[in-house]
């Protein structure tokens, strides 16, 4: 059996930062590879500066073989500027495939309504409010860095590390130990054994 797939979206503007503690643990796992698609084949230019070519358009993934879809942040968001990928989150959603999304990334969830009946988090509860009008999951609401409920992580975009811990645990990258001793080493500095 080959390497399951995790898919990153990819844009004018994205957030390269956000996924980048996690990619690389992905890519040496030997169970998963990162792969990008965008809205077209087209190049794409992070907002560090970064050019992307993307491996598919929105139109050619699917969700077999494909463990994890995530939505990095950008200002792209917040404009409504990726409505297409709308029916990809609903569509992996249905699927069971499990979506994190961090920053900006997370109003796609809450115009999608995925975000109304599970925990959550984001840059802010009124972040979301402001930017999702559809956005009806305040109750749900948890005011921390990272949350995973239901297939779904989300992330406050101050919160890349512990973006990567939620997903290194969701596709049991390391054991808790090891994921223990990655988080200690890249959020605080310290190497515990």
């Amino acid at each position: 059996m080959g390497r399951k797939k995790v898919l990153l979206f990819v844009f004018d503007g994205f957030a390269d930062w956000e996924p980048a503690y996690a990619l690389p643990e992905i890519n040496k796992s030997g169970s998963h590879q990162v792969l990008t698609f965008a809205l077209t084949k087209e190049p794409v230019q992070s907002m560090g500066g970064l050019r992307v070519i993307p491996d598919y358009c929105l139109e050619d993934i699917g969700e077999e073989d494909t463990a994890l879809l995530i939505l990095p942040g950008g200002t792209a968001w917040e404009e409504k500027k990726l409505r297409e990928i709308t029916k990809v989150v609903q569509k992996f959603n249905q699927s069971k495939i499990p979506i994190a999304a961090i920053c900006a990334a997370t109003t796609i969830l809450a115009d999608s309504g995925l975000l109304d009946r599970i925990c959550h988090t984001s840059n802010a509860k009124t972040y979301l409010q402001s930017n999702s009008p559809a956005y009806r999951g305040g109750e749900h609401y948890k005011d921390q860095p990272a949350v995973f409920d239901s297939n779904i992580i989300t992330a406050s975009g101050t919160a890349p590390i512990e973006f990567a811990r939620e997903i290194l645990r969701l596709l049991k990258i390391f054991n808790e130990k090891d994921l223990d001793l990655w988080f200690g080493l890249f959020k605080n500095g310290t190497w515990e054994w």
